[in-house]
Formats: C-alpha cells, sequence, structure tokens
C-alpha cells in the first residue's frame, strides 16, 4: 500500500497522504485497528531513545530555529523531545492516563520556546516532525509484525492525526499566552523604568540596562517634553490621550475612548518623532533624544503640531539618562509657563516666565506690590492699563509699534504710561522698574494673582 508506507526521510515532512475518513464511513474494523495500533505503539514506548535521536537529528537539519538550541544544549533539547514523545506515545495506548499529562507537557514546550524566541512556527513544524516520524514508525512496525494489517492503520489515521493537530493546538495556545506575559513584562519592566529616569530615582548601575532597552546612548544629549490639557493649576489632570509621531497621527496611545484627547504631533524628520513617553497625573512626559545643532530645540518647538487648548512645555537640554530628572523637572517649569489658553513654550526662550512659576508665592507677592495700586480702579480702566503695559513691552519700549498694536495714538500709550507711573510711583524708564513691572505682569498672567 504505497499510500501508507512511505520513505522514513518523506515522513519528516509531514503528515502520511493519507487522508482522514470521515466518521461515517469507519467500519467495524476500528477495534482490529486499534490493536494494530497499540501493538506498534508498545515497540515504540520500548525504543524511545532512538526514535528521541532520529528526531532531534531531524530537527537539526531541518529546523534551523532549533540548531541554536541544540548547539546550546543538545542534552537539554533530547531530554525535552523524549519527555513528549512518551506523553504522546504512551497517549495512543493509554489516552485518558496520558492525555493530561500529554497536554502539561506540550503547554510546557509553548511557554518554553516563547521565552527563548524560538519562533511558534518553527515549533509547530517541531511537532508535526515529531507526528510524522511517530507515524511512519507505526506504519513500519506493523509492515515488518503483519504487512496485511496495515490496511486496518487507516481506520486510525485521523484519529492519530487529530491528536497531532490538538497537540499544535495546545502549543500554540501556550506560546501565545508566554509571549503575552512576556511582552507585558517588558512593556511593564520599560515603564517603571521610564518613570524612574524621570522621577531621578533611577540606579547608576542601571542605567546600561535602560539605555539597552530603550535604544538610546547613556551618554547622549536629551530634552522632555511635557504635555497637558485643560485648566492649569493644582488637580488638573490629563484626560487621556497620547503622544505620537506624524506617522501615526491621529492615534491616542492610550486607545480610543470619549476622553481620548488630539495628540502633540512632533514632526516626522525630527529624531524625538521616535520619543518614549510616559503618562503623569497632570502631563504626559516625552523623552526627546537630541542629536543636532543647539537650535534644534527651538526648531522643535516650532515645528510641533499642538491642537487648541493643548499646553506643552519643552525644557532645557541635559547631558545622559542620568540627568533626565532634571530634565523633567525642567519641562514642568515650562509647561507652568505655557499660558491656559495653550501652546507651546521652550523653557530656553521664557526663562522670566519660568521664573515667575518656579516660585509663585513670591511672584504673586510682587504682583501685588507692583500692580496692587491698580486695584483700585475700575476693573475696565485698569484692564486698559494693563493691556498698554504689555503692548509697550512686548514692543521693546516703542509707543509707535505699541499704538499700532492697540489701535491707538503713540500719544494715548505715553498718557497711560505715564498714568500708571503716577499710580504706582513707577519708573519704566528705570531699568530696575521695568524689570519689576514685566515679573508682575508675567505673574498677573500666569498665576492669576
Amino acid at each position: 500500500m504505497p499510500q501508507v508506507v512511505r520513505s522514513r526521510n518523506g515522513a519528516l515532512h509531514g503528515p502520511s497522504p493519507v487522508p482522514p475518513l470521515p466518521h461515517r464511513f469507519r467500519s467495524l474494523a476500528d477495534r482490529e485497528a486499534v490493536e494494530v495500533l497499540h501493538r506498534a505503539a508498545r515497540v515504540l514506548v520500548a525504543s524511545l531513545p532512538a526514535l528521541t535521536d532520529r528526531l532531534v537529528e531531524a530537527l537539526y537539519a531541518q529546523e534551523p530555529a532549533y540548531r541554536a538550541a541544540i548547539d546550546s544544549d543538545r542534552a537539554e533539547v533530547w531530554q525535552e523531545v523524549h519527555h513528549s514523545l512518551r506523553h504522546n506515545v504512551g497517549s495512543l495506548i493509554q489516552p485518558r492516563e496520558f492525555r493530561e499529562s500529554a497536554h502539561r507537557t506540550s503547554r510546557w514546550i509553548g511557554e518554553i520556546r516563547a521565552e527563548q524566541g524560538v519562533p511558534l512556527d518553527a515549533v509547530l513544524h517541531a511537532f508535526r516532525m515529531g507526528g510524522a516520524m511517530v507515524w511512519q514508525d507505526l506504519v513500519d512496525e506493523t509492515a515488518r509484525r503483519d504487512p496485511d494489517d496495515i490496511r486496518l492503520l487507516v481506520h486510525v489515521a485521523a484519529d492519530v492525526w487529530n491528536f497531532v493537530d490538538e497537540h499544535c493546538g495546545v502549543v500554540a495556545d501556550a506560546y501565545r499566552q508566554a509571549e503575552r506575559r512576556l511582552s507585558w513584562r517588558r512593556e511593564n519592566r520599560q515603564r517603571l523604568m521610564v518613570a524612574a529616569l524621570l522621577d531621578g530615582t533611577a540606579r547608576i548601575a542601571d542605567l546600561a540596562e535602560a539605555a539597552e532597552m530603550m535604544g538610546l546612548p547613556e551618554q547622549g544629549r536629551y530634552a522632555v517634553l511635557a504635555v497637558a490639557v485643560g485648566p492649569r493649576g493644582p488637580g488638573a489632570v490629563a484626560a487621556g490621550g497620547g503622544l505620537v509621531s506624524a506617522s501615526d497621527a491621529g492615534v491616542a496611545r492610550h486607545g480610543p475612548g470619549p476622553a481620548a484627547r488630539p495628540p502633540v504631533v512632533l514632526p516626522a524628520a525630527h529624531p524625538g518623532a521616535a520619543a518614549l513617553w510616559h503618562p503623569g497625573p497632570d502631563a504626559e512626559f516625552a523623552i526627546l533624544p537630541l542629536t543636532g545643532p543647539p537650535g534644534e530645540l527651538s526648531e522643535l518647538a516650532a515645528a510641533l503640531d499642538v491642537p487648541a487648548g493643548t499646553r506643552a512645555g519643552i525644557g532645557s537640554a541635559v547631558e545622559g539618562l542620568a540627568a533626565l530628572g532634571d530634565a523633567r523637572r525642567l519641562a514642568e517649569t515650562a509647561l507652568h509657563a505655557c499660558p491656559a489658553s495653550g501652546g507651546t513654550v521652550l523653557l530656553d526662550e521664557h526663562l522670566p516666565d519660568a521664573l515667575v512659576v518656579s516660585s509663585p508665592a513670591l511672584a504673586g507677592a510682587l504682583a501685588d506690590r507692583v500692580l496692587g495700586p491698580l486695584d483700585r480702579l475700575d476693573p475696565a480702566d485698569r484692564d486698559v492699563i494693563v493691556e498698554t503695559l504689555t503692548a509697550w513691552l512686548d514692543a521693546d519700549g516703542s509707543a509707535q509699534r505699541a499704538g499700532a498694536r492697540l489701535y491707538c495714538h503713540r500719544n494715548t500709550v505715553l498718557n497711560r504710561l505715564r498714568r500708571f507711573e503716577q499710580l504706582t510711583g513707577r519708573c519704566l524708564t528705570r531699568p530696575r522698574d521695568a524689570v519689576e513691572v514685566s515679573l508682575a505682569l508675567a505673574a498677573r498672567r500666569l498665576l492669576g494673582t
């Protein structure tokens, strides 16, 4: 029966070409067929070491993914294969007694191979190779003992190959579960490592591992980007969302949901587009690797796509992963200096504002001292003077340009400034007073004092 009896080499490449017979065609010869199967399987149990040797050799020759494991520890792989064959061949003889232990063995193999990084396709191929070898040995032993009994094996061929498929399913399920656990552990480990770096609590001894885990140089230049949405102040929490590059813009990394916010999009051409990010209670932080010239952060801030209502702060550059805790604090300072209406603040370009938000109590005291006399005015009158002061400072002390911004004559600007000086006792031409007025206005704008 050439369709059943094949050469051993051919058997290693897959199941027998004998198609499984549908149940409705099973004959009364089933009991005899099972007895033939059991007789042949008992012989295989007695020769399991030789069968194991042949299967390990076949794996080494035909499945490249197993070669490294066999070269590394052949004895361990041999024991694993022998253990699996012993339980699986035993299941052909005593299915009830061996079924659960065979399943445990297959699950264990699936988990071990997932941890070792052997591809799932290679693991399934190995199982099918083992099934093919066992089937061919069953056929060979039956032919040696009584060639006429080979025809009876046709009646159990479907059962044998269903058994192989069942164990392939067990292996695949265990492999995928282990893969998910390993993936979660890796992601959780990276999350914890990024959190420790941003908190400044990472150990020096862990920096090399962190660099390898994140694919970043330990001594590179970095900055941190902080992103928040909504009103500024204590208790203001970013609502979901995520930080993404231009390649996956529009997809919030915390998943879909009604609370997800529009993402901040980093320019795809910038190295920071591959930023590692970490969610915090009040903001989300991204570690930006820097590889360009000193003006790189300015270019990044200008190119950052920030949706309306979103506030973003970029801290100063730092050297090395060990300084990321300082970089995060600088980014938070920049974020606090961002207007409540939203936008992007690069700390290096807003250092006076950073000074204000770094010490809210002192900044509030300064604002009360400098601008307090204006609070006695009618609110509309007070706001006009504050608006004029702000425009004049933004125009570098030019009444002409300030008037153009305010749509009034330069003399009107000068009159309002003189009135401010009379009310507060400050002299805007005196540098010290001008600095105090500028910081006081920043405190009112940023802190609402």
